[in-house]
């Protein structure tokens, strides 16, 4: 009788617990299906919920995880979905929907081979699982896209890589490494709101991205916002004191910061030889940062038009503006180097181009006189046939004339060939035309200030000008000659 009362008492004591666990199950099934009218819904926070509460009283359930693994991915908590997943298959390694979820959260967060191993485990458990057919050739096309993707930026093809990175997220939206690449390639080919739009997205959900910093920063770098770009640096080294990009970048940042402001500096006090080798050594610091290149190619550039080397400073304007189309400051320097070394077809196309970007009185006066400039050199320059310099006195223009006539003059060449002789009274008769011109002041004012002299019936490179002066030439003994001017 003792026995018999022990066992009653024992199984007195244990009913209870077994009605309560059913009672947990059939609470934990209620929740599920709450869950489930939710997810229908789309209304994913509350499924979560519901689905939270169906795990809590069955913690032991594959499908409960499973659930909830689904609700995450839809709110695009792939790293919390990929540990309920994961959960679910080592409650239930048999649950094919549970190896499908995980493969797909670890395809969405960019891990493809840990996303194969989960669609082979599925296809072992149903090898005709459509679903896990396609997601297995989605994760190898993604292992592709990196493979490529690897081996065209050691190429510094940044177009492709940008490419394969967007194929790439089509499947693993999650993954903030390519979406790192992407940003670091955007920076590299200067599309810098770009760029910086993709690593500010990641900073918003992870503030102490390194990656994302130095992304962040590399794009203040190559804007030639250079301090700015060091505190980008700076922070992402914090975070990741062995970020070797960010280390790089902060250095040659640091570098070519005290390269340009020593350059700056030597120049401002006139010491030009010193500014050229300190912009010099800047640009050999990185040639991947166009924009602050381009600043210091016009930099030196200023430098050469000061010590008077005029074609280096034009061939440095021009490095600048193949880096920066868009710089104005360059192209105004080598136009004003193309003035004066007298290239004016080139000069008008540089202040045409200024002009069109920025029309300003300034810019269309600066182009109104290359183009008037322009017009006088395609006329005879008369200064240079007399020889002498544009602010030449009259006394001088004299004295040019009668050197030349004289040793243009048709008598002087009259035992020389035919062609001789033709060429040199043609140039006799420029000779005229040059002292026609300029020993008359008004005429000589409105040659220079680029008029058409036709307009006044004063010959600008006709056969013969208008008024010619009295020319005589006679020997007054072997070899000797005077003049005369009427």
């Amino acid at each position: 009788m003792a026995a018999a009362a022990e066992c009653d008492v024992v199984m007195a004591a244990t009913e209870p617990e077994l009605l309560d666990d059913e009672e947990a199950k059939r609470e934990a099934e209620t929740f599920k299906e709450q869950g489930n009218a939710y997810y229908a819904k789309k209304d994913y926070n509350e499924a979560y919920n519901y689905y939270t509460k169906a795990i809590d009283m069955c913690p032991k359930n594959a499908s409960y995880y499973g659930n909830r693994a689904a609700t995450l991915m839809m709110l695009g908590r792939f790293r919390e979905a990929l540990g309920d997943a994961q959960q679910s298959v080592r409650l239930d390694d048999s649950f094919v929907r549970g190896h499908l979820r995980e493969g797909k959260c670890h395809l969405s967060l960019g891990n493809a081979m840990a996303a194969c191993r989960s669609f082979q485990r599925a296809l072992e458990l149903d090898h005709k699982n459509a679903q896990a057919q396609q997601e297995f050739k989605n994760a190898n096309a993604v292992m592709e896209y990196e493979k490529i993707a690897e081996t065209d930026f050691e190429k510094r093809d940044f177009r492709k890589v940008v490419f394969c990175m967007d194929r790439a997220l089509e499947f693993a939206p999650a993954c903030h490494r390519f979406k790192i690449l992407k940003a670091e390639c955007l920076a590299m080919l200067g599309r810098y709101p770009e760029a910086q739009s993709v690593a500010s997205d990641i900073l918003r959900m992870d503030s102490t991205n390194a990656d994302a910093l130095y992304v962040r920063g590399l794009c203040l770098y190559y804007e030639d916002c250079i301090e700015k770009a060091v505190q980008f640096f700076v922070q992402a080294l914090r975070m990741a004191p062995d970020h070797e990009k960010a280390c790089i970048a902060c250095r040659n940042a640091k570098a070519l910061k005290a390269k340009k402001e020593d350059g700056n500096k030597a120049f401002k006090e006139g010491n030009y030889k010193l500014a050229y080798e300190l912009y010099t050594e800047a640009l050999g610091i990185d040639p991947n940062n166009i924009k602050t290149n381009a600043k210091l190619y016009c930099n030196r550039g200023t430098v050469n038009s000061k010590l008077r080397k005029l074609d280096d400073a034009i061939e440095d304007c021009t490095n600048a503006v193949k880096l920066d189309d868009t710089y104005i400051k360059a192209y105004l320097r080598r136009a004003q180097c193309y003035m004066d070394t007298e290239q004016y077809e080139e000069a008008v196309r540089d202040y045409e181009k200024v002009y069109q970007t920025e029309k300003t009185k300034e810019h269309k006066q600066l182009l109104k006189n290359a183009q008037l400039e322009l017009k006088k050199s395609k006329r005879k320059d008369y200064y240079k046939i007399l020889g002498v310099d544009k602010n030449a006195s009259e006394d001088e223009i004299k004295k040019a004339y009668r050197k030349r006539a004289l040793m243009h003059h048709p008598d002087r060449h009259s035992g020389a060939s035919a062609e001789v002789q033709k060429e040199e009274e043609k140039k006799f008769k420029e000779v005229g035309e040059a002292f026609t011109i300029l020993s008359d002041p008004k005429k000589k004012t409105r040659y220079d200030s680029g008029q058409d002299l036709d307009e006044e019936g004063m010959n600008m490179g006709g056969d013969q000008p208008t008024t010619k002066p009295f020319f005589s030439l006679s020997a007054s003994g072997p070899g000797s000659f005077f003049f005369q001017f009427g």
